[in-house]
């Protein structure tokens, strides 16, 4: 998998180039500013990026927007953003298009090197994988959403869903077995309103109800 890295943090960006390339990732370009991000993902060869919400110029969303935008000249890019902080705005933007194949990290989560890893690999392989902080800073939301249709149990399955789990991750993590988790989501499907189509698609959709997009 050749990806694009983009973190302005020299010591952090070298970490980053060590650990995935350790991993098995082939780092195509590592950036440290907006300007050199456009030109990489410009890159045909490039498969996936690993960005940073904030980079120079201004230090505010231009990873995020460069993120946006190969999404839009490249329909399911996958993107892997970190951030300093929960920020909940950049998390729906990344999503909005429903297309999955986006990450949203936090940075200290890079210290769990297989949570990273394989929070990167879902991702390039079309999952969506948000930080368990950023799933619960979008939980509160106004009443009579769709999702407050959902049991307490569907509801436990929903957030582990966002986080990138699989059915066997979910199952583990809530000691059940796999074929409760299949019924539990199901029947959020149901409750959702989403109708029939590839499981992967209802997975990035139900999320986005999650977030109360």
């Amino acid at each position: 998998m050749r990806l694009v890295l983009a973190e302005d943090h020299a010591l952090l960006r070298a970490g980053l180039i060590q650990l995935l390339e350790a991993h098995g990732f082939t780092i195509l370009h590592a950036v440290d500013n907006a300007a050199d991000l456009a030109e990489a993902l410009l890159d045909p060869e490039a498969e996936a990026a690993v960005v940073d919400v904030r980079l120079p110029p201004t230090q505010t969303d231009e990873g995020l927007t460069a993120a946006i935008t190969v999404r839009t000249a490249r329909p399911g890019f996958p993107v892997m953003v970190l951030s300093q902080y929960v920020e909940q705005l950049y998390a729906r933007e990344l999503l909005a298009s429903g297309e999955g194949a986006i990450g949203y990290l936090l940075k200290d989560r890079v210290s769990d090197v297989a949570e990273f890893v394989d929070g990167v690999r879902r991702v390039a392989a079309g999952g969506t994988v948000l930080d368990p902080e950023v799933v619960a800073t979008v939980m509160a939301r106004s009443p009579e959403q769709p999702v407050d249709r959902l049991s307490p149990r569907e509801r436990d399955v929903l957030a582990l869903m966002a986080e990138g789990r699989s059915n066997a991750g979910i199952a583990a993590s809530l000691v059940i077995s796999e074929k409760a988790v299949a019924k539990h989501i199901n029947s959020i499907f149901a409750k959702l309103d989403l109708p029939i189509g590839e499981d992967d698609h209802r997975r990035v959709r139900a999320v986005l109800a999650w977030l109360h997009l």
